[in-house]
């Protein structure tokens, strides 16, 4: 099939002005002004009208299969539906774990991703959890990266009161075990680290990346925006040339503990001299989102969306006054890096992957493209799960 779409104000998120782009089953096999198509197939033509153009969203923390459980069994929240994916603009997604690795398994994380590819969007997953041994499905970190397709890397927790409270030397040896798996299998073996309240921050990071040979690229601490002097701690981990991620849904001013909306800390991580291509953006998407007192006993429970992963992005822009091209950065090519998918995905470009974002003048999702075929057009969404109205 053959997909033609004309008159796209494409943001690749380098600015190409207005062009036509030619989608053939699920690549992009052309970007030019005025195309003239003869194709031996069917094709499909959207006029999108000058409408800006930008990759598909990339979201690589996702509580697939649904997160939370600090409340006991009632607080564990929902899997994930691929319409709250598409409406979000997200066409590739990374699935893991939280606190529960009792009643959520590796086993029913990797299924959920096949789910989701079966029904139409780009998935992987990443093995482990808070829990240290990293629950695995192989019975090894090393095996479910190596063997797995989808399993791209590995996720564990510190400084965090319901974390394994790992020792530098455990740490070392999990990422280790990622990371020699991604090798083995050219993955890029990515080690999400959550990143709690505790005072410790990123100590135990800086001690694995001092005392072994582990490089400093090979992590993703995420939730740095949660706390003032989190983030704080970030910059100067980034400034060594580690990576960062900000939650979208952490959106807390004022807060005692200094949290800032995503968008407002990147753009101060920005002037404060972080090299743009070190940060990224997710939702934490059905993760839970629990408050908890000064003696650790959860006080209150929500469960993170996907609406923030555009709304912060529009947000750098309207509000921070950063360019397109900028704002692009966290949800598109810094991710694809970071998680070892650049060859296909996070940009427009000829031979890549035909995930598409179409964007209306308030800069929401308006129309998407998901491996080549039309998800939603219009904010009328056509691409449905299996159980999915």
């Amino acid at each position: 099939m053959f997909l033609l779409l004309k008159n796209a104000n494409v943001f690749a998120p380098t600015p190409l002005g207005i062009n036509d782009i030619l989608i053939c089953d699920e690549k992009i096999v052309a970007i030019a002004p005025d195309l003239v198509v003869s194709v031996p197939a069917e094709l499909k033509t959207i006029d999108l009208g000058g409408k800006m153009t930008v990759p598909g969203f990339i979201d690589g923390h996702v509580h697939l299969i649904g997160g939370g459980g600090e409340g006991g069994f009632a607080t564990r929240t929902p899997e994930v539906a691929i319409g709250k994916l598409i409406e979000a603009g997200i066409t590739s997604v990374c699935g893991l774990l939280g606190t529960d690795a009792a009643t959520r398994h590796i086993a029913s994380l990797y299924a959920k991703t096949k789910a989701l590819r079966t029904e139409g969007i780009s998935a992987w997953f990443f093995t482990g959890g808070y829990r240290v041994p990293s629950p695995t499905l192989t019975g090894n970190i090393g095996d479910d990266v190596t063997f797995l397709d989808a399993c791209i890397g590995l996720k564990t927790a510190i400084s965090d009161h319901r974390s394994s409270q790992s020792t530098v030397d455990e740490l070392a040896r999990i990422a280790s075990q990622s990371r020699i798996g991604g090798m083995t299998s050219g993955k890029a073996g990515s080690v999400v680290v959550h990143l709690g309240d505790g005072d410790g921050h990123f100590d135990p990071l800086l001690s694995v990346v001092d005392q072994t040979e582990i490089p400093i690229g090979q992590f993703i601490p995420t939730h740095v925006n949660r706390k003032r002097a989190l983030l704080d701690a970030a910059k100067l981990w980034a400034k060594r040339g580690g990576n960062i991620d900000f939650t979208t849904g952490i959106d807390a001013e004022p807060d005692p503990k200094g949290a800032t909306k995503t968008s407002t800390s990147i753009a101060e991580c920005l002037a404060d001299g972080v090299p743009l291509e070190r940060i990224s953006m997710t939702s934490d998407g059905n993760g839970s989102l629990p408050d908890f007192d000064t003696d650790g006993n959860m006080i209150g429970l929500s469960v993170a969306g996907f609406e923030t992963v555009p709304r912060e992005f529009a947000d750098l822009i309207e509000v921070e006054k950063l360019d397109i091209p900028t704002a692009l950065s966290p949800i598109t090519t810094n991710p694809a890096r970071m998680l070892g998918l650049a060859a296909r995905k996070g940009q427009i470009k000829v031979g890549h992957d035909a995930d598409i974002l179409v964007l209306d003048d308030a800069l929401a999702p308006d129309s998407v493209i998901a491996r080549g075929k039309p998800a939603m057009i219009g904010k009328e969404r056509l691409l449905r799960g299996t159980f999915e109205a």
